[in-house]
């Protein structure tokens, strides 16, 4: 942001690089979502990550700056919002395989665990930025935590598939 320059090799650039991934998995999984309510559900989760692929690309600096354009920062109501999704989808003990599950049952299931995987990964990438020394914000490895709880517990849902013609609402 700002036009400073920084090297491909930057751990911000990884970041911000593997949140951008988790958007487009989050794409696939909205493409394959045949329920409205619940394409809405991921696009706005897709719409929280620009914020958080924002705010990792601004470095401490200049995040006064960001805020005062009006920009928005990763902030625990998104996390909160996302906690409260998580438990309601597992009040339904069923969602909870007693063995490990293997991706691939149904094509939304399939794109909502890559998405995991890839929330998990930039996850990761953002700790490894807060230990090279960068000011970030610490809500931000909050919320792509429960980001990929939300995904595998969804991705649960949508392969049980009684509950979307049911009309529960996932988030």
């Amino acid at each position: 942001m700002y036009g400073r320059r920084v090297s491909k090799s930057d751990m911000r650039v990884e970041a911000y690089g593997s949140v951008d991934e988790l958007t487009a998995a989050l794409g696939l999984a909205r493409a394959f979502a045949e329920d409205g309510q619940l394409r809405e559900q991921i696009l706005e989760v897709q719409k929280e990550l620009i914020t958080v692929m924002g705010e990792l690309a601004t470095p401490a600096d200049d995040l006064d700056r960001y805020a005062a354009g009006g920009f928005k920062i990763t902030n625990s109501e998104m996390t909160d919002r996302l906690t409260t999704a998580i438990t309601e989808l597992e009040k339904d003990e069923s969602l909870h395989p007693k063995d490990w599950v293997i991706p691939g049952k149904a094509k939304m299931s399939a794109a909502l665990d890559l998405a995991r995987t890839a929330a998990r990964r930039a996850e990761r990438a953002v700790v490894r930025c807060q230990a090279g020394d960068d000011k970030l914000n610490p809500e931000i490895v909050r919320y792509l935590n429960r980001l990929s709880d939300w995904c595998w517990i969804l991705a649960r849902w949508t392969e049980k598939g009684s509950s979307n013609s049911e009309g529960h609402r996932a988030v």
